[in-house]
């Protein structure tokens, strides 16, 4: 306290309705230039450490492989369109393979026959001795 506040009169201080010893005007704007001046610090930290982090967790990330980011789109439409059309044409093609004679494989001598013929000639000739022999036991 200042010399002069302690030899004051208290009458005085009673008539004039307000604290005498407020603070200065001056206090008060250097303390707000230094709140403002520690906020600014602490966003430009802040904002710094937010940017060397980015930075970090970017290195730290496993780089999309050549062959994702060089890879085509898919050709035409991926779902069907016709299911039922396409199952038919599935079960068609299918048919025409049962249906028809043909060589599995030239050199071994194997063909594929109509299913229904090879039934006619299995019924005409018989199992053969051996699976007689294991559809017995």
């Amino acid at each position: 306290m200042a010399e002069s506040d302690l030899h004051r009169d208290q009458r005085t201080d009673l008539q004039a309705g307000y604290e005498l010893s407020d603070l200065r005007p001056g206090y008060i704007a250097f303390f707000g230039i230094g709140l403002s001046v520690v906020l600014v610090i602490a966003v430009v930290i802040a904002s710094l450490i937010v940017h060397y982090k980015t930075v970090q967790h970017a290195r730290q990330d496993t780089p999309i492989p050549r062959l994702a980011r060089e890879r085509e789109a898919t050709p035409g439409t991926p779902l069907q369109v016709d299911a039922a059309n396409e199952l038919r044409r599935v079960r068609a093609a299918e048919q025409a393979v049962l249906k028809s004679y043909g060589w599995v494989d030239k050199d071994a001598g194997i063909v594929r026959i109509p299913v229904d013929r090879a039934m006619e000639i299995l019924a005409k000739k018989g199992l053969p001795a051996r699976k007689q022999e294991e559809k017995t036991r």
